[in-house]
């Protein structure tokens, strides 16, 4: 594999306050952290507005996690922008356009058909957003430190997620749902100006001309290779399937689902702290299995309806194993050619917020004919079923690494 030309010339990063020193990583950090809670704040809002005017399982689902759905659109059509000559531009531009798609969520009196385009419309580009900050990342950190910056991120992710629900939960008894829409607009117009102060254009970039041919060439290529394929299975579908879980709290438990929700959120923070920060490469890779298996195990309580104490520490434990995509992340990173980081790193995570989306669609569906509890045990058993039945085809993307690299 080629190596990495972009990469800063600096000592070893080895912790996260050495990240923080890089002014590039720092401003992607600074602009990923708001548009978290930019995100979090307007989902939880949407879900309790469709699930207060609706008292529907599967509406409520899909409204929050509805924009997923179209990132796969993006990396179908336009993902290969994200590796385009001017990233900052791209990712600014479609910030803006972010902006203005949440700050017409906050339109009084706006049709629920009106809020589910508007979801469709922002997964499209965010999707987009998505792999030209990552195609960034890439190159604005040492290869060595790549799976301690998304570590970092994820990290935050799962932070700001545990705030952005507990103020969410805090704002929506003094504010309406529109009301919080229009302050995650703000923590999104904010985020706009952190990457166009901070970041620079980088010039290790595709020659070609991004566009529909681009992006399907790199995706054809992407499809074509066993080892890739097998861990974006893995990185999408157990994932989505616990999502769906997740975003069946509101109905299950309404009046602890903001509870439910940071409980998850913590979950995955200690996750992935723990395997990002103090696991070596071998022991993420060889912890990834057990990881995936503990996502889904934990969700099967829900069978017999446990008390609510009993169901947040089984969610919390089991949000823990979501941190299994660090070592999945970094295996994708290696088979990876450097020019097409950034759309083959847009198209993991479109496909897995694709799969968050199906997950929520699956569930909300199971959950219009059956019990929540029972809808929730479902999913589990079949995303631990895939992870079984798959394991062969990610030990064999990982034999097919070590063949590269001992070449």
């Amino acid at each position: 594999m080629p190596s990495d030309t972009s990469a800063p010339t600096a000592p070893p990063t080895t912790s996260y306050r050495s990240l923080l020193r890089n002014r590039e990583f720092a401003g992607l950090y600074a602009s990923f952290t708001l548009t978290v809670a930019a995100s979090t704040l307007s989902g939880f809002a949407l879900g309790t507005l469709v699930d207060h005017q609706t008292r529907s399982p599967f509406l409520t689902a899909v409204s929050m996690y509805g924009a997923t759905f179209a990132t796969v659109l993006g990396a179908l059509t336009l993902m290969s922008v994200a590796d385009g000559s001017r990233p900052r531009r791209t990712i600014v531009v479609l910030q803006c356009v972010s902006l203005v798609g949440v700050a017409a969520q906050a339109i009084p009196g706006l049709p629920l058909a009106a809020r589910f385009g508007l979801l469709l419309v922002l997964g499209f580009f965010q999707s987009l957003g998505t792999g030209a900050r990552m195609g960034l990342l890439a190159e604005a950190v040492p290869t060595s430190a790549y799976v301690l910056a998304r570590s970092l991120m994820n990290i935050t992710s799962g932070g700001m997620a545990i705030l952005g629900y507990a103020v969410g939960a805090v704002l929506l008894r003094y504010l309406s749902p529109q009301e919080v829409f229009v302050v995650a607009a703000a923590l999104t117009s904010l985020g706009s100006v952190v990457v166009a102060t901070t970041v620079r254009e980088h010039s290790i970039r595709l020659t070609r001309r991004p566009g529909l041919r681009q992006t399907w060439t790199t995706n054809i290529a992407l499809f074509s290779h066993s080892g890739q394929r097998a861990l974006l299975l893995n990185l999408w579908v157990p994932n989505g399937l616990i999502v769906g879980c997740e975003a069946l709290f509101i109905s299950y438990a309404p009046d602890h689902a903001g509870a439910l929700l940071a409980a998850g959120s913590a979950g995955m923070l200690l996750g992935d702290l723990t395997v990002g920060r103090l696991l070596t490469a071998d022991r993420r890779r060889r912890y990834a299995y057990a990881l995936r298996l503990l996502l889904a195990a934990p969700y099967l309580l829900f069978a017999i309806h446990p008390p609510m104490g009993v169901v947040m520490v089984a969610v919390f434990v089991a949000s823990a194993g979501f941190a299994a995509t660090l070592p999945l992340q970094e295996q994708l990173l290696e088979l990876t050619p450097d020019p097409v980081r950034g759309q083959v790193q847009g198209v993991e995570s479109a496909g897995r917020m694709t799969w968050q989306g199906i997950g929520a669609a699956i569930a909300g569906g199971v959950a219009q004919q059956v019990a929540p509890g029972v809808a929730v045990t479902a999913l589990a058993i079949v995303s631990v079923v895939i992870t079984v039945v798959s394991r062969p085809f990610v030990v064999r993307a990982r034999a097919v690494r070590v063949k590269q690299a001992g070449a």
